[in-house]
């Protein structure tokens, strides 16, 4: 949704031209944010250390106007001390060549280890998770981060599993998740193991409490009158960011630009199906006073 993003951001009436890209992926948004005018400039953030080369390489022709630095946007305070933005943009979730590079374990479309890292010199992968946390973490963890109704099941599945043999591929957990489901069903529009392989990934990169520190921290980096756009895709991040604005509107903190989320245009379902799902919410800075989150050290 870049082309949305750059009109939430860049609109007459917002502010300047400096832009945050908390979630900089290939660089998409940053791209259309530097394109949009001749001024901007963007800072980017991500914690994969793979996805910063390509994205590095991409805008290579914007110059000094653009920069990257590695790190999860939950320490944005830390990684920018000292910054002030006009505008940021997160896009929550895993990024198309995350799903599409069979090693890293994301997808269950290729047989791989289980691993499912966004920042690669994280220590604990998904098959850690799958294979020692305890039968309940593991139901709670398909229950609330996958809304998944057949979360106990699943969970005594791959518990019963891993007694006889490590769950150590992706292919391997698919198949005990779609046996516990009662089997494939060609006509349903999700695959058994979805919610699963989602909120295993949302567990193992600490998803939503990356996402609860980071826009607290992104918003001590916006100045008042700067606007924030987050996409999310799918209940639990979009529920989340939700919440988060409300509370800011209350307290004074911003104004809510979108009362309900944004989706894509057709043009862009038509050419990336995976966007199909994407919401985007926009909120205005009004000059409340943002609490500095507590920074421990870099998360990694």
């Amino acid at each position: 949704m870049a082309t949305e993003v750059v009109m939430a951001l860049t609109r007459e009436g917002t502010r300047g031209g400096r832009f945050l890209d908390a979630t900089l992926g290939l660089g998409g948004h940053s791209e259309a944010l530097l394109a949009s005018r001749s001024d901007a400039r963007v800072a980017g953030l991500d914690q994969d250390g793979e996805s910063l080369v390509r994205a590095r390489a991409r805008l290579a022709p914007f110059g000094e106007r653009f920069r990257a630095t590695r790190g999860n946007f939950r320490d944005a305070c830390a990684l920018l001390a000292g910054e002030a933005y006009d505008g940021a943009v997160m896009d929550l979730g895993v990024s198309s060549p995350q799903l599409d590079t069979a090693a890293r374990g994301f997808s269950f479309q290729h047989d791989a280890p289980l691993d499912m890292r966004m920042d690669t010199e994280n220590a604990r992968t998904a098959a850690d998770l799958v294979n020692h946390a305890a039968c309940d973490e593991l139901e709670r963890i398909f229950r609330e981060y996958g809304d998944e109704r057949r979360a106990r099941r699943i969970a005594e599945a791959i518990c019963a599993e891993r007694r006889a043999v490590p769950v150590r591929t992706t292919l391997q957990l698919a198949e005990i998740v779609t046996r516990a489901a009662g089997g494939a069903r060609p006509w349903a529009r999700l695959h058994p193991a979805t919610r699963v392989f989602m909120a295993l990934r949302m567990a193992v990169n600490d998803e939503l409490g990356a996402l609860r520190e980071g826009l607290e921290a992104i918003g001590t980096l916006l100045a008042p009158g700067a606007r924030l756009a987050v996409i999310s895709f799918h209940s639990v991040e979009d529920r989340e960011v939700k919440a988060r604005f409300r509370e800011w509107k209350r307290v004074g903190k911003a104004r809510v630009l979108t009362p309900k989320p944004l989706g894509p245009g057709e043009k862009e379902t038509r050419e990336n199906p995976r966007a199909r799902s994407a919401r985007l919410r926009v909120a205005e800075m009004t000059g409340g006073q943002f609490q500095q989150p507590q920074q421990g050290g870099i998360h990694g």
